[in-house]
């Protein structure tokens, strides 16, 4: 099955695909574990990558570690649904982690960047995406936080913080942007609006049928 079968396949369904992006530093990776364990039906799409793991994570669960022969591969045989090259390292969310999620019935959430997130618009149907843009509250918080998880060096704590700028020139591309000040807040406010258009489609979808019996 080539990728425009498998698109048209899952717009059937009626679940969404929920994407949340940001520049480093943002929050959208600490949001994401917060949504995954709040909400009921929701999936995280565990993407595959060539970077180094980090002590923290695990194989498996917080990301598929690839090296670039065997990423390249997959690419080359269309496994992924989207792949982008951020700092150097590649990234990309499978197909089966969506038909997976869809056939339980589930929503599946996408930790990408903007360039991903393109792509996922470019095979899906607009109604069937639920985008969000995560911001800093200002750029010195950005770079407070940035330095306070003490991944990286000053050097490179200025590459992050100058790609930021451009990741944010993309916040328009988004159907929602949300502030990340305070994170409880953020994820609230992020669960009402998920919630909010779950509730719309199935309605419409109620309507539609409700229609064609009129009919």
């Amino acid at each position: 099955m080539n990728i425009k079968q498998t698109c048209m396949n899952i717009e059937k369904k009626l679940n969404k695909l929920i994407i949340i992006s940001s520049p480093s530093g943002a929050g959208k990776t600490t949001i994401c574990k917060y949504l995954i364990k709040k909400m009921n039906n929701l999936d995280l799409s565990i993407s595959y990558t060539t970077r180094p793991k980090r002590i923290t994570e695990k194989n498996h669960n917080d990301y598929h570690f690839v090296d670039k022969n065997k990423f390249l591969k997959l690419k080359k045989d269309k496994f992924f649904i989207e792949s982008a090259k951020v700092f150097n390292y590649y990234y990309g969310s499978p197909f089966t982690g969506i038909k997976k999620s869809f056939k339980k019935n589930n929503n599946i959430l996408f930790d990408i960047d903007w360039q991903g997130a393109r792509k996922l618009r470019k095979n899906f149907n607009n109604n069937q995406i639920l985008d969000f843009f995560i911001l800093p509250p200002s750029k010195r918080e950005l770079k407070k936080r940035l330095i306070k998880r003490g991944r990286e060096n000053s050097q490179e704590i200025q590459i992050r913080l100058s790609h930021a700028l451009n990741e944010m020139s993309h916040f328009a591309e988004y159907k929602y942007v949300l502030i990340n000040d305070k994170i409880t807040e953020t994820v609230k406010n992020l669960i009402h609006i998920i919630n909010y258009n779950i509730l719309i489609s199935k309605l419409a979808i109620k309507t539609r049928k409700k229609l064609n019996t009129i009919k």
